[in-house]
């Protein structure tokens, strides 16, 4: 995904998979794929929610990077949903983990300190080609996007009771005659009862992520979109 910082000036971020607890092999899978590009790219910005805490998932990850010689920028978002006093101390929890290139507390949902952040990551990286037009913000096709989309909902929504293995495949997208976009995506869970979390009680679950991505998708694409969303179970996803 792309970035202009000014005009003359375009960064490049390439967004892995969460890294989490080994639950399956396609989880084992998304670890390793976010740990190999560690030592791919020019930084590395490990982003972490400041309102839940310094927690065993964050001190596993410092590990981790303790064997890459990448600089890490230790990136603290959410601070609007915590107290400033509370700041100092937590930014110090973190620095005894791991000696970070830069620490910077932001707020991405009010856009506090983004432009910092992206002024610290503009030191790392050298000056390059510029691999894509102005106008073009990803490299991933629209079908690619929109089940992200779908896909984060669930995870914000449900946390930690369906793991992070859940996989999200548009399997229609066509627009109709009336210009609205029909779309129709599946959501593949490892277990029956995860897919019961999913859809709630009598669908409540469900309807509210098609009705939350539906925001944002309607924002990606310009247009008016119907949404069907499904729930299936597929063993062993990996």
């Amino acid at each position: 995904m792309g970035y202009s910082l000014q005009r003359t000036r375009k960064l490049y971020f390439l967004d892995t998979p969460g890294i989490h607890k080994r639950q399956s092999k396609l989880g084992d899978y998304m670890n390793q794929t976010a740990f190999n590009t560690l030592g791919e790219v020019e930084a590395v910005l490990f982003l972490i929610d400041a309102a839940e805490g310094l927690g065993g998932g964050d001190r596993f990850i410092a590990e981790q990077l303790k064997q890459v010689k990448t600089p890490v920028i230790l990136v603290l978002n959410k601070i609007d949903r915590i107290e400033p006093e509370a700041l100092l101390p937590l930014i110090e929890q973190y620095r005894k983990l791991y000696d970070f290139a830069e620490i910077v507390p932001i707020s991405a949902k009010m856009g506090n300190n983004v432009n910092r952040l992206l002024e610290q990551v503009q030191k790392y990286l050298p000056e390059g080609p510029q691999y894509y037009p102005d106008d073009q913000i990803t490299d991933h096709p629209e079908q690619f996007v929109i089940a992200e989309l779908v896909r984060e909902k669930i995870l914000h929504m449900t946390r930690e009771e369906v793991p992070h293995s859940i996989a999200v495949m548009i399997e229609d997208m066509k627009v109709q005659d009336n210009g609205v976009v029909h779309i129709m995506a599946v959501i593949f869970v490892e277990r029956d009862s995860q897919k019961g979390i999913i859809i709630g009680k009598q669908g409540a679950m469900l309807k509210e992520v098609g009705k939350q991505a539906r925001v944002d998708i309607q924002n990606l694409l310009g247009s008016k979109i119907f949404l069907e969303l499904w729930v299936k179970v597929k063993k062993r996803l990996a």
